[in-house]
């Protein structure tokens, strides 16, 4: 299991050596201490390799993550699993502003509240946040899935697409074309298959949850709503 301290090894040197792993490297689990908030740590990993990283990262930790799982025990910052294509990041404390962006694949878990825009244009990541999300998170959100156990802040699904949004607590309020829609069997199946996948089944019951997602009213130009364009 290598051991790597950023206080003494660059990290320019880590992620690099966590890219020219061979593909049959029996060094699959790392530890890395003293991250001091660095940013870019374990980005672009395109392997199933796991990565722990113990204290706070800075921007974009474990973006275009694929394959790997990274467990973050601290905060985050902006863009933590940014571009996600598969895998899975765990962050045990608070993410800051757009957790998840634009990511196609896998599962982010963060176990504290994530900022604003947490799931910005998602595109099939599932995300769960323990705690709550600020304003204008799953905006423009295509596909995928978020659940939030605590709050929404403003603007929750402002112009969203096709992704599914699933919030315990309170919402302050809905973003453009974005409802409140029933909670069907279905989709308690998908929160606890989530859940499952996230570890923390059981905790909740997915039938606590309210469902949000597109009223479809904004797919197409409608010309009573010209002058506001």
């Amino acid at each position: 299991m290598p051991e790597v301290d950023l206080g003494i090894t660059p990290l320019r040197e880590l992620n690099g050596t966590l890219h020219n792993l061979p593909a049959d490297t029996n060094e699959t689990h790392w530890i890395v201490d003293n991250p001091a908030g660095r940013h870019a740590i374990a980005a672009g990993l395109d392997a199933p390799l796991k990565v722990e990283i113990n204290g706070p990262v800075g921007y974009y930790c474990a973006g275009m993550n694929k394959l790997a799982t990274v467990q973050v025990h601290g905060s985050a910052g902006v863009g933590v699993a940014e571009n996600m294509m598969s895998g899975f990041v765990h962050v045990s404390g608070d993410a800051s502003q757009a957790a998840g962006a634009t990511g196609r694949g896998g599962l982010l878990r963060v176990d504290g509240n994530a900022s604003s825009r947490c799931g910005i244009s998602m595109k099939g990541i599932d995300i769960v946040v323990k705690g709550s999300v600020g304003h204008m998170s799953a905006f423009m959100a295509q596909a995928g899935n978020l659940i939030v156990f605590g709050d929404a802040g403003d603007a929750l699904g402002d112009s969203i697409y096709e992704a599914r949004l699933f919030v315990r607590g309170n919402v302050k309020s809905l973003g453009a074309d974005c409802i409140e829609k029933a909670m069907r069997d279905e989709h308690k199946a998908a929160v606890h298959d989530i859940l499952t996948r996230a570890g923390i089944n059981g905790q909740i019951d997915p039938s606590e949850f309210k469902r949000y997602g597109s009223a479809r009213k904004l797919y197409n130009f409608n010309v009573d709503n010209a002058g506001a364009y």
